[in-house]
């Protein structure tokens, strides 16, 4: 991990203000209007689900050097890793599986860091999908690079481009089963996991066919990553639970 990052809080920190709530993006060529150009993107669900929390969403692009990052974490109030392609099987130390997408340098490098500046400054977060896997990968652990392989269905990603749902069953003593419960449905699109947990991680929610779908940072201030689409679905509280927490409150 890196050194700890010192704090500058936002404006959130006393006056009343919403917290500031960073937010990963994409950064893929796009058209709209007369344009087809690069442009950081992030689905609009994101978005909306910081801002019906209470939350003011601040769109975080790749680009941003690893400077920029640390001047990031001392000014956001919490911070949301955002879903997106597979990461590059090199950064855990494993050979391309033919299913895995190609990788964007670009987008692992800034992320991971990112995260290693999170975890050591003690920010708040919620890691969504390959926020998850980026999380477990930040701590040494390592992904399962195609899950219809190793669990024999494409429960977790029933069909392309449309976003499924399954049951999964929760820790009732962990930080997530104390917003949700001890079980809940969840929307899912993904085909990749966690593999070997990363140090100091612990698994918390569970598919049917024992997939880890939630792991947290013990003794972090609120550090929650989930492998499921909160923003996809009606229930809010966890990007609730990540504002309050960011808020002070």
């Amino acid at each position: 991990m890196s050194a700890t990052v010192s704090r500058a809080r936002g404006p959130a920190a006393g006056d009343g203000a919403p917290p500031l709530i960073g937010i990963t993006t994409y950064q893929e060529p796009a058209r709209w209007g007369v344009w087809v150009r690069e442009a950081a993107l992030l689905p609009v669900p994101y978005v909306r689900s910081v801002e019906r929390a209470g939350g003011v969403p601040v769109l975080l692009p790749p680009g941003v050097t690893l400077r920029g990052v640390d001047a990031l974490v001392a000014r956001l109030d919490a911070v949301v890793i955002a879903g997106g392609g597979d990461l590059d099987p090199d950064l855990y130390g494993a050979l391309r599986h033919s299913e895995t997408a190609p990788p964007d340098p670009r987008r692992d490098r800034f992320e991971l860091a990112l995260v290693r500046a999170v975890v050591a400054a003690d920010l708040p977060f919620l890691a969504i999908c390959r926020g998850m896997q980026m999380l477990n990968v930040a701590c040494g652990g390592t992904l399962v690079q195609h899950l219809p392989e190793a669990v024999g269905h494409k429960g977790h990603a029933p069909e392309t481009g449309i976003v499924g749902s399954h049951p999964v069953r929760i820790s009732e003593a962990s930080l997530v089963g104390g917003i949700l419960g001890g079980s809940a449905d969840v929307p899912t699109y993904h085909h990749q996991a966690v593999g070997r947990l990363g140090t100091g991680l612990t698994a918390v929610a569970w598919a049917d066919d024992q997939v880890v779908e939630a792991i947290e940072l013990p003794g972090h201030r609120f550090g929650l990553a989930v492998q499921w689409h909160p923003e996809e679905g009606e229930d809010k509280r966890l990007f609730e639970a990540l504002v309050a927490e960011a808020a002070g409150r």
